[in-house]
């Protein structure tokens, strides 16, 4: 018969006793909170006065001149009379097709 092959206990290490360490936490004297001085404020410049900005309305699309009206505006040419045209500066546009018109270019 075989021997067995045998399995050498190892001598367990002797379990230290933890150290319970009673260290508490270092106790500072309360001081009082110091009053640090605080710098001066800048006084800020006043704010420009905004622009009015030009009233929206019906009348701004009209303009009655001896008892006539007139236009201020073109009228879309695909849209026909009561759709005007926006203003954008070298152009106008429609807003309900969205066709554009340049203006004639300055020299």
């Amino acid at each position: 018969m075989p021997k067995k092959a045998e399995k050498k206990e190892t001598p367990k290490k002797a379990e230290e006793p933890k150290k319970e360490a009673s260290k508490k936490p270092a106790e500072a004297p309360v001081e009082a909170p110091k009053e640090e001085a605080k710098p001066a404020r800048v006084e800020k410049a006043p704010k420009p006065e905004k622009k009015k900005k030009e009233e929206k309305g019906v009348y701004t699309l009209y303009k009655v001149d001896n008892e006539k009206v007139v236009r201020l505006r073109p009228i879309c040419e695909r849209c026909g009379p009561g759709y005007f045209m926006a203003d954008h500066g070298n152009r106008y546009t429609c807003g309900h097709c969205g066709f554009t018109k340049y203006k004639p270019a300055k020299e």
